[in-house]
């Protein structure tokens, strides 16, 4: 379960490879999941990203799995 954290653009969640819980940069980003340019518009998911501001490791993670 990630909480909030006093750092400015920080998210308190488990880092697999630290194997702690740890700060994380999270953000989202809008990805395109198709490689044909013609489908490329209707193709674009929201991710969440977060990143261990501890060792680094980034994981992403689909929101919409419809």
């Amino acid at each position: 379960m990630a909480t909030t954290d006093n750092s400015f653009n920080g998210m308190t969640e488990y880092c697999e490879r630290c194997g702690l819980d740890t700060i994380h940069e999270v953000s989202v980003q809008i990805r395109t999941e198709s490689l044909k340019e013609e489908n490329a518009q209707f193709s674009r998911e929201p991710y969440r990203v977060t990143e261990c501001q501890r060792c680094g490791h980034r994981e992403s993670q689909r929101m919409n799995n419809a």
